[in-house]
C-alpha cells in the first residue's frame, strides 16, 4: 500500500488539535508552550531516555504509557527542563496535569507532559497554568496550528521539524478502504545521541490500533531512526517520544502480523526517519548533515554499531567541518566500534551527488582526486558508505559536523 508524504505535522490526522502561546517561561518574544489535544481518547505508546537521571515529565509520561495506556492531551514547554528538581518537579507535573485536565474536561491521568531546556530550575507554575489557560480556547485542527506548535517547542533548533503521511487501510465496515493519516513533530539540536530517544517527539495518527501493537511498532521503528542519530554524544535527561492513536480514520483495527500492520509500521518509520534526519542535520552549530551507511555486515546490530561509531566520532565530525578527506579517521571509528572484522576486505567510499570516490580497499588507502573529494565534502550532506563484505545486513546512521559554534552555543547555554 502506497505511503504518501503530505504537508503538515501533528494536526494532519483527524481529531487532533494544537495550540501554542508565549508564556515567558525563559524566552522572551517567542512562543514557548504547546498543547496537543485529541477529540477522542487515544492509545498511547512511548520510548524514553536511558539516562539514569530522568526529568519529572519523563517519569510522569512513562507511568501513563505503562499503566494507564490511554491519553488525550499533551502539554509541552521549552526553556526549562524540569529535571533534577526532586519532589517539587513531580508536584509541578501533578499541578499542570490537573489544571489542564479541568480546562479540557478529561481525566488528569490522560494528560502527558513534556519539558526541554535548562536542567535545575523549577518551572514557574503561574506561567505554566497561564499558558494552558491561553491555549485551550485557541486549539485548532489547522495545519498552521500544528506548525506553530512545532516551533514553540524549539530551544537551540534553527528550524522546526514536522512531517506527515497518508496511506490506506481496509474500512471497519468492510466496504473498501479509508485514508489514514499519521504526522509528527520533534525538537532536538544538542544533547543528541543514541540510547532512546534523543529529543522530544510527538506523533499523532487517526489509525485504529491496539495499544500493545502500537508500542511494538514504535519500539521497533526507533531502532533504525531516532537511535541512529548523534550530534554530540550526550543523552538527555528529558528524551521522550510519544505516539497517540485515536482510531478516528474508521479503519478495521490493525492486527498483529498482518499486511495492515506492516503498512502502518512503514508509515511510522517514514515519519520517524524524516524527523530524525532533520534533527541530525540541525545539530547545534552544524554546517553539514553526515550520513554513514554500512552494507553487507554480518548482523543488523553490528551494522548499527559501526554506523553509529562513525557519526559519533568527534574526529570524523571535525574532518567533515574542515572538508579534509582524511579517511583514516573514518577507518579508526569503524575499528573501535566493538565489531570484529577483517580490515583487508572492507571498502570505504565517499558518496557525492554526482560521483563516488573509493577511499579504502584491499587493506590500503586508495589514491583519489583531492579536488573531487573537496567538492563532495562541500555538499550540504556528506555521505560515507562502507562495504563490510561479511553478510547481507545494513544500517544507516546520521549526524553532523563539529564546529566552533557548537562550543559557543554550549559555553553560555544558561544565559
Amino acid at each position: 500500500m502506497k505511503i504518501e508524504i503530505i504537508k503538515g505535522g501533528v494536526t494532519a490526522a483527524r481529531g487532533f488539535r494544537a495550540a501554542c502561546c508565549a508564556a515567558g517561561i525563559k524566552y522572551q518574544g517567542r512562543t514557548d508552550m504547546a498543547m496537543l489535544y485529541s477529540d477522542a481518547p487515544c492509545a498511547v505508546a512511548g520510548t524514553f531516555t536511558a539516562n539514569v537521571v530522568k526529568a519529572a515529565p519523563v517519569v510522569w509520561d512513562r507511568r501513563i504509557v505503562q499503566d494507564v495506556k490511554t491519553a488525550q492531551a499533551v502539554v509541552v514547554n521549552a526553556g526549562i527542563a524540569n529535571a533534577a528538581t526532586g519532589a517539587a518537579g513531580m508536584a509541578m507535573c501533578e499541578q499542570t496535569a490537573a489544571f489542564a485536565a479541568k480546562a479540557l474536561g478529561v481525566p488528569a491521568e490522560y494528560v502527558l507532559l513534556g519539558s526541554t531546556g535548562v536542567i535545575g530550575p523549577n518551572l514557574p507554575i503561574d506561567r505554566i497554568t497561564g499558558g494552558v489557560a491561553a491555549m485551550v480556547p485557541a486549539l485548532s485542527d489547522s495545519l498552521e496550528a500544528g506548525t506553530a506548535a512545532s516551533r514553540a517547542i524549539m530551544t537551540t533548533d534553527t528550524v522546526n521539524k514536522e512531517c506527515a503521511v497518508t496511506f490506506e487501510l481496509p474500512a471497519a465496515d468492510g466496504q473498501g478502504a479509508v485514508v489514514v493519516r499519521l504526522g509528527g513533530m520533534s525538537k532536538g539540536s544538542g544533547m543528541i545521541h543514541p540510547n532512546m530517544c534523543t529529543m522530544l517527539g510527538y506523533i499523532t495518527t487517526d489509525c485504529a490500533i491496539d495499544q500493545a501493537l502500537l508500542q511494538q511498532a514504535l519500539s521497533d521503528v526507533v531502532s533504525d531512526t531516532f537511535n541512529m542519530i548523534s550530534v554530540d554524544g550526550d543523552t538527555s535527561t528529558n528524551d521522550t517520544l510519544l505516539v497517540l492513536a485515536n482510531g478516528m480514520a474508521g479503519n478495521r483495527p490493525v492486527a498483529a502480523g498482518s499486511d495492515e500492520y506492516r503498512t502502518f509500521r512503514e508509515a511510522l518509520f517514514t515519519v520517524c526517519r524524516a524527523l530524525a534526519i532533520m534533527m541530525a542535520g540541525d545539530g547545534e552549530g552544524a554546517t553539514h548533515l553526515m550520513e554513514m551507511r554500512v552494507v553487507n555486515a554480518d548482523t543488523k546490530e553490528h551494522a548499527r554499531m559501526l554506523a553509529r561509531s562513525v557519526v559519533g566520532s568527534s574526529l570524523v565530525k571535525a574532518m567533515v567541518f574542515g572538508k579534509d578527506a582524511n579517511c583514516g579517521r573514518v577507518l579508526c571509528a569503524l575499528g573501535y566500534a566493538g565489531v570484529d572484522f577483517d580490515p583487508a576486505v572492507i571498502e570505504l567510499y565517499l558518496v557525492g551527488e554526482r560521483e563516488t570516490l573509493c577511499f579504502y580497499r584491499d587493506g590500503c588507502v586508495q589514491a583519489f582526486d583531492e579536488d573531487k573529494a573537496l567538492e563532495i565534502l562541500s555538499e550540504r550532506a556528506v555521505r560515507f558508505r562502507c562495504d563490510m563484505a561479511m553478510g547481507d545486513e545494513e544500517a544507516t546512521a546520521w549526524g553532523c559536523d563539529l564546529t566552533y559554534d557548537y562550543v559557543k552555543i554550549n559555553g553560555d547555554y544558561r544565559s
